[in-house]
């Protein structure tokens, strides 16, 4: 079969090429769209989600004023500027599930700016009249949040910097910061600066943080016009998207004929719940299933059964299936005492401090999930779920241990899911063989991991990922230490069965 390479003049080649396997491709006209959202973090997850909700709205509404320009701030990102440059900027979605794949061309990105080679036209981007939404996918680490303070990390390194370079700044809220301060001087709205990362309150935290950005920039008129004018929607995003592999750029090329060098591979499902806040205009998101809602309280509904659900689980299945030398997600669901195990974890520990959403069946979720993780053609690899444990941990397991303690009930398996972790940092699995730890703060982890032994306490001082009503309940701590034990004595998959009924 001959290839054909992703771009704009083979698109009709591309579209009629597989009578058996039909192929969407942008029909909208790209050179006439305007570019309404600038996007920051172009990863798997972004071109997975909130850019194939764009495309549809231009694909199916007409919404011409909407497409995106990427941004990659980081000098890792230039393997995707130059990927994304060599296909006109269009890429492929591959969806995967039982019933077979499907194969989908999407040109809502309709350029990308790499800021290492220019930092000034990513500030005059965001600050051009045209933008109107700056949207975020940059991990939990690039909030600069303290969890323990609720602070902004001023003290980073990357927030010194830009506190002395307005002009050459590195980080999110250096960029954003720039930007606000030429539309404030220009006239204009500030732009809605919208979360579409995996955190609870992202739109609040995001809000919190460039205010407190801009207050220690000594600029107290800017400040006081991002905290009345502007706007900052939480929202809940989900769509399970593993890393691309070599042997998926493989397959759709064997199967379907397009030779893309980053295609992203997802799941059939996609949610998106997103507050109805917005600045100075949005799409109307609603059109291509959206749940737009009006008040920050449902989307926090939301939110928590997500990120205790879904992401706890796949915290319990990331850490402790590492150490036992998982590979997928999927292989960890074959497993029969680690499926119970999770499904205990989610029914037994999760779901009785969680808040009833009208509607909304909790054990159906939970029922959904066990089917999402176990779909064994998405090939969801445990190492890119154990990925930034220190700003994943304080979000999806934490909350759950500390309401427990609350109330006095049942923690003992997000303890091991937490212990699994602590001995996780160390970076070497149960087998003896080793393992990369990709994580922010993995020399300050390691160097207590080490320290602590079994005793968790010292990983437990860390005060941004701690809060002190965890680090002096006893019944927690212990519960941590006789994990950390077990797993050290006996390794993950023989301690088990010792936490599932």
């Amino acid at each position: 079969m001959e290839y054909l390479k992703l771009t704009s003049k083979n698109l009709p080649l591309i579209s009629s090429q597989h009578a058996n396997q039909k192929i969407e491709i942008p029909t909208y006209e790209r050179s006439q769209l305007k570019e309404g959202i600038v996007h920051v973090g172009v990863g798997g997850f972004h071109r997975a989600h909130l850019a194939v909700y764009v495309d549809q709205l231009l694909q199916k509404h007409g919404q011409r004023n909407w497409a995106i320009c990427g941004v990659g701030l980081r000098p890792n990102d230039a393997a995707m500027r130059d990927v994304l440059r060599s296909q006109d900027h269009m890429y492929t979605v591959i969806e995967r599930s039982a019933a077979g794949s499907t194969a989908k061309v999407v040109g809502s990105i309709n350029s990308f700016l790499f800021a290492p080679d220019d930092r000034e036209a990513v500030i005059a981007k965001m600050a051009c009249r045209d933008t109107h939404i700056v949207s975020l996918t940059i991990t939990e680490s690039g909030y600069y949040y303290n969890e323990n303070t609720h602070e902004l990390q001023s003290d980073h390194p990357d927030i010194q910097h830009d506190l002395a370079n307005v002009t050459s700044p590195v980080s999110t809220f250096g960029f954003l910061y720039a930007a606000l301060v030429r539309r404030y001087d220009q006239g204009l709205k500030p732009f809605t600066v919208l979360s579409c990362d995996n955190m609870q309150k992202n739109g609040t935290i995001t809000r919190n943080m460039l205010e407190s950005f801009a207050r220690l920039h000594n600029n107290p008129d800017i400040a006081k016009w991002i905290a009345e004018e502007g706007a900052f929607p939480n929202s809940m995003v989900d769509r399970i998207t593993p890393s691309t592999s070599q042997n998926d750029i493989k397959s759709l090329a064997d199967n379907f004929g397009i030779e893309d060098g980053w295609p992203v591979v997802t799941e059939p499902f996609m949610q998106w719940v997103v507050e109805d806040k917005f600045c100075d205009g949005r799409p109307p998101f609603e059109q291509v299933g959206v749940q737009v809602v009006k008040d920050v309280h449902d989307v926090e509904q939301f939110e928590k059964h997500k990120l205790r659900l879904l992401n706890a689980s796949h915290s319990a299945m990331a850490y402790p299936g590492q150490l036992a030398g998982f590979k997928y997600v999927h292989e960890v669901m074959q497993h029969p005492v680690y499926r119970k195990f999770i499904w205990q974890m989610m029914q037994e520990e999760a779901k009785p401090v969680l808040p009833e959403i009208p509607g909304v069946d909790i054990d159906q979720y939970c029922n959904t999930l066990m089917e999402r993780f176990s779909n064994p053609t998405i090939m969801d690899q445990i190492p890119r779920v154990a990925l930034n444990a220190s700003g994943k941990i304080p979000q999806f397991v934490m909350p759950s241990i500390a309401e427990q303690i609350w109330v006095t009930g049942p923690f003992r398996r997000l303890c091991f899911v937490l212990a699994a972790w602590f001995r996780y940092i160390n970076g070497v699995d149960d087998k003896g063989n080793s393992f990369e730890v990709d994580d922010p703060m993995r020399e300050r982890l390691q160097a207590l991991a080490k320290a602590g032994g079994n005793d968790p306490r010292e990983l437990l001082s860390i005060k941004m990922l701690f809060g002190d009503d965890l680090r002096d309940d006893e019944r927690f701590v212990n519960e941590v230490t006789t994990a950390m034990e077990l797993i050290a004595k006996d390794g993950v998959m023989a301690t088990l069965p010792k936490y599932v009924n």
